[in-house]
């Protein structure tokens, strides 16, 4: 097995392959199986001390190039890419999540920057999601449907809630995230509208979820809440607050992210 394996290009022939079920990726592409557990992570986690020293290697997929981090035999993938510049409606969800299943993972631990849509969930808090919305949702099955009941692990809700309680950390044990489109920041009207629904809203969680189910993963969030939502406060929003917020969670971010590394599953 090649554990110096960094990037794997199928032919055409094979890539046909996969829509038929017909190839099995990882033994013919050697890829080393590196555990049950894969992280994916927005822009608040690229600058983190452990991904200094990590490796980053890359993949073509069906659906594309994904890249990922190797920390401790464990991958990592920034969904915004290793640049960050990718955008929220152009991430490419279904590469990054098969990625993760031929890699052998599992179980995937999600980190999510969030608007609160309660004023009593505060910038700085923490949410750990039970439930989702979103209508405008991806799958690997546009030609052949799979039906699946979307939902958030309550396994690793569990294991969250186990670390974070370690940690001393303040955060709320449950929530509804609701998944807009982007790259634009809602509008207060949105806001008014969907704070009757859910508690915290974002970009990313929602689809990587469902397409997370339909590969059988068990995939679960922790929400970093950034920001109140456009219009729940009299101040503005900005980009800027969002950012520094962001910040100053960063280090409780790393903590969570190095006890999961440590997390027997």
């Amino acid at each position: 097995m090649q554990k110096n394996f960094s990037e794997y290009k199928p032919s055409r022939r094979i890539l046909a392959k996969f829509s038929t079920g017909k190839f099995n990726f990882v033994k013919r592409a050697k890829i080393p199986l590196l555990g049950k557990i894969g992280i994916i992570g927005g822009g608040s986690l690229a600058n983190l001390t452990i991904l200094k020293k990590a490796k980053l290697k890359n993949i073509l997929t069906p659906y594309g190039k994904a890249f990922y981090y190797l920390i401790k035999k464990k991958p990592l993938i920034l969904r915004h890419g290793p640049k960050g510049d990718i955008p929220p409606h152009k991430i490419n969800y279904r590469a990054n999540i098969f990625t993760l299943k031929k890699l052998g993972v599992k179980f995937i631990f999600s980190f999510n920057s969030v608007g609160s849509l309660k004023k009593g969930i505060k910038p700085g808090n923490i949410l750990i999601p039970t439930d989702y919305i979103d209508f405008d949702t991806l799958t690997f099955y546009e030609k052949n449907p799979k039906f699946i009941t979307p939902q958030i692990s309550e396994k690793l809700r569990k294991v969250i809630i186990k670390i974070l309680e370690k940690l001393n950390l303040k955060f709320f044990k449950k929530g509804v995230y609701f998944n807009t489109k982007g790259p634009r920041l809602e509008t207060k009207t949105e806001i008014s509208l969907i704070k009757n629904f859910a508690d915290v809203v974002g970009m990313t969680m929602a689809k990587e979820a469902t397409l997370a189910n339909e590969l059988g993963l068990e995939y679960a969030s922790v929400c970093s809440v950034d920001n109140y939502a456009h219009g729940l406060i009299k101040k503005p929003l900005s980009i800027k607050d969002i950012r520094e917020n962001q910040n100053k969670n960063k280090k409780n971010i790393e903590n969570i992210i190095e006890e999961i590394l440590r997390t027997e599953i």
